[in-house]
């Protein structure tokens, strides 16, 4: 059973359509990055995941319990780190993360998720008196320290300093390693094609795309293609040989730069010419697309 399971989820506000028949899932000790532009519908799917409204039509199904009519049995299973808010402003930050480890049956030790999180000088601090990072950190502690199925992080690094970033992005490929599944909403695309197992991304309510990071990037296709040989060979009879939209130049004596959406068969040419006119090549580098390169064609296209 997957961690996840939600099928044609619609989530309406009046006459506002904010989830628009979703479907996606997340196996058990696996990473789903849930990707938008902020109004594409994610928190309200989150908000029907983690039981706070029903959906308006379509089923969601959280280890295998409905969120919303189970609330109380799915809770103490679950860990959500919101984006900010939702602590007492005055509490000091040792007093709610005690507080929370008291509610779980068999919580995290709390010495070292203090120490990997950079919050032991921070405990004795109000929440209100912590900078946004460290209002961050404390936020994924309380929604770890419980020992979850299941963790909803929405925004987890923002604010955070690199050191900061990176004990986090150790912390989730350890949740999963322990066969936690993790819902990881985040603008940093960089962050998504680090850590996730699979990507969804979300344009006014509905799924444009789905896939793993690999995926998503391969269908994308080669953006550049570099080649190192002899200068000044003639570049118009292979220009003639290229598609509309590939761009090809030699950008210093002996560097070639091929640009554009290079599908297989267009490198395919391009490296036949050069082996046909007997080219002296020493270099071949290509540059696939990013995940941030799909995301924004992607929400564009849909746009």
């Amino acid at each position: 059973m997957d961690a996840v399971e939600v099928t044609g989820v619609v989530v309406r506000y009046g006459d506002t359509t904010a989830v628009d028949g979703v479907s996606l899932s997340v196996p058990r000790g696996q990473v789903l990055g849930l990707l938008g532009a902020n109004g594409a519908g994610k928190t309200s799917l989150l908000q029907v995941l983690g039981g706070f409204r029903r959906p308006d039509a379509g089923t969601a199904r959280v280890l295998g319990l409905d969120p919303f009519g189970d609330h109380d049995e799915l809770m103490p299973r679950i860990g959500v780190m919101l984006q900010s808010g939702g602590v007492y402003p005055w509490v000091r930050a040792g007093e709610i993360l005690r507080l929370f480890a008291s509610f779980a049956a068999h919580p995290l030790e709390l010495d070292p998720l203090i120490d990997r999180l950079g919050l032991r000088p921070k405990l004795g601090t109000a929440y209100k008196r912590l900078s946004g990072g460290e209002q961050q950190r404390l936020a994924l502690a309380l929604a770890v320290v419980g020992r979850p199925e299941l963790v909803f992080l929405d925004e987890p690094t923002a604010g955070m300093d690199p050191a900061a970033r990176h004990a986090t992005w150790e912390l989730i490929s350890e949740l999963r390693a322990d066969g936690v599944a993790v819902v990881l909403t985040t603008h940093l695309l960089d962050e998504a094609e680090r850590l996730s197992d699979s990507v969804v991304i979300v344009n006014k309510g509905r799924v444009v795309a789905t896939g793993t990071p690999a995926e998503l990037t391969a269908v994308a296709g080669i953006e550049r293609l570099t080649i190192r040989a002899e200068p000044d060979l003639p570049l118009a009879r292979l220009r003639e040989k290229l598609p509309d939209g590939v761009e090809l130049t030699e950008c210093a004596p002996g560097e070639y730069s091929v640009r554009g959406r290079l599908a297989t068969d267009t490198v395919a040419v391009v490296l036949s010419w050069y082996a046909a006119e007997g080219a002296h090549v020493t270099g071949v580098n290509s540059e696939r697309r990013t995940l941030e390169d799909v995301y924004l064609a992607l929400t564009k296209a849909a746009a």
